[in-house]
């Protein structure tokens, strides 16, 4: 298994846009294939290898490039510039504020205003669901707030631990193994509200 992680991780620094691609397209697709087979829409239902096959373009063509791009951003534009902020305990040190400073915009900027909204979006649009504007605003009347709701109640503990211990190349690799359930459940209510 060391041996795996050291050549994902040389891969990673060789060439972090593709192999965040990959790991995110194939992710993706595990989440959809968990979602075809633990919530089937009807009995007995054949599996649907279209499905999963977008799921896996969405996550490596779409999704991975704008993740491995706002990881950057977040890591090296948004930190918390100051001499820290009293705790009870004293000053609580600045890679903290730092941290929850990114959390707090991953979570009140990017998840309720990309994220969500360009899988919904994404997704329609690749089923070829027409009208797609009448389609995607039916999405987000019946599952944007839904989605969002747990998005909160799953990333913002997980991205604090993400953001202040894992090593920036590494923090979509992080997402992408938790979004295994995560995308499961986006695979979910997409297919099912």
């Amino acid at each position: 298994m060391r041996r795996l992680f050291e050549k994902y991780n040389a891969l990673l620094l060789r060439r972090p846009l593709l192999t965040n691609m990959i790991s995110t397209g194939f992710l993706l697709g595990a989440g959809d294939c968990l979602a075809q087979n633990l919530f089937p829409q009807l009995p007995n239902q054949p599996y649907d290898y279209i499905r999963t096959l977008r799921a896996v373009f969405y996550g490596g063509v779409i999704f991975a490039p704008i993740g491995d791009k706002w990881y950057k951003i977040l890591n090296t534009r948004i930190a918390w510039r100051g001499n820290g902020a009293l705790g009870r305990s004293g000053k609580l040190s600045e890679k903290t504020l730092s941290t929850l400073l990114r959390v707090a915009v991953d979570q009140l900027f990017f998840a309720p205003i990309i994220g969500i909204p360009l899988y919904y979006s994404t997704m329609t649009v690749l089923e070829n669901k027409q009208p797609y504007w009448d389609n995607i605003m039916d999405k987000f009347y019946t599952s944007y707030w839904p989605t969002l709701r747990s998005n909160w109640l799953v990333w913002p503990v997980f991205q604090w631990f993400n953001f202040y211990l894992i090593p920036v190349h590494f923090r979509l690799l992080a997402v992408n193994l938790i979004s295994i359930g995560w995308n499961t459940y986006l695979s979910y209510v997409m297919h099912n509200t």
